[in-house]
């Protein structure tokens, strides 16, 4: 849902006079990211190499919890530290909002899986949000709504024993009628339960009942690299859910 209203604000700003564009642009995410708290502040992972440290915001709105976002920031400061393969930005967060962010389930068998974690198609969306980095693989997600009950949304590991890094997207509308098509997001942590890549990259196999029926994909996969520390924060001080899905 936030996903269609930022769209929907996109064109119809675009209609709109070029007077005010740093304004209008502050209404659409320009960056997914993962948050991650760190004893009396808090950094954003932008990629394996980038971090964003927020000056205008003293701690992480989500506590103590490390969940993967969408946020509009604007740069003060680039770079604050680090080399090329490692590099620290200080910027003011205009606005964040975070990501049903979970970890991926284990698998029962087919029969099992079925009854825990649904049958229901689903379609995974080729998007920017669409990604996996930071030891996670964050997904934007089409199906059939009703606005009744609440879905379910799981990636299963462990569904083949030749090939540990292929995981399956299991959906369950939980009875809830199908009236209207729409999207949402989540992120799953991979970390939690895939093997460490040892800094390799990797394929990692995604299967799904799509609504054309069995799909797969593939995405580069390394294993989360921690570049986030209390170091990188010496000097600088800090300064969705609708009950759709779940």
């Amino acid at each position: 849902m936030f996903i269609a209203v930022a769209l929907c604000c996109a064109s119809v700003l675009q209609s709109c006079s070029d007077d005010d564009d740093d304004d209008y642009g502050r209404y659409i995410p320009n960056a997914l990211v993962t948050v991650k708290p760190s004893a009396d502040s808090w950094v954003l992972q932008l990629d394996d190499n980038t971090t964003l440290l927020p000056q205008n915001i003293k701690k992480s709105p989500y506590g103590d919890k490390e969940v993967r976002a969408l946020v509009n920031y604007t740069t003060i400061v680039s770079p604050v530290n680090g080399k090329d393969y490692n590099v620290s930005y200080a910027v003011n967060v205009n606005w964040i909002d975070s990501i049903l962010t979970k970890s991926t389930v284990p698998d029962l068998g087919k029969e099992e899986n079925i009854r825990k974690y649904g049958d229901d198609h689903v379609d995974i969306v080729r998007d920017w949000v669409t990604v996996a980095e930071d030891g996670y693989l964050t997904l934007r997600f089409r199906t059939f709504w009703g606005g009744h009950y609440a879905h379910s949304i799981n990636l299963v590991t462990g569904t083949n024993p030749d090939d540990p890094y292929e995981v399956e997207l299991r959906h369950n509308r939980n009875g809830d009628p199908a009236v209207w098509i729409g999207d949402a997001l989540v992120a799953f942590r991979l970390q939690d339960n895939l093997p460490d890549t040892n800094g390799k990259t990797v394929k990692l196999t995604i299967r799904w009942k799509s609504s054309a029926g069995e799909k797969t994909v593939q995405f580069d996969y390394c294993s989360r690299k921690s570049i986030a520390s209390d170091k990188m924060l010496e000097g600088y001080s800090s300064s969705t859910d609708r009950g759709l899905v779940k």
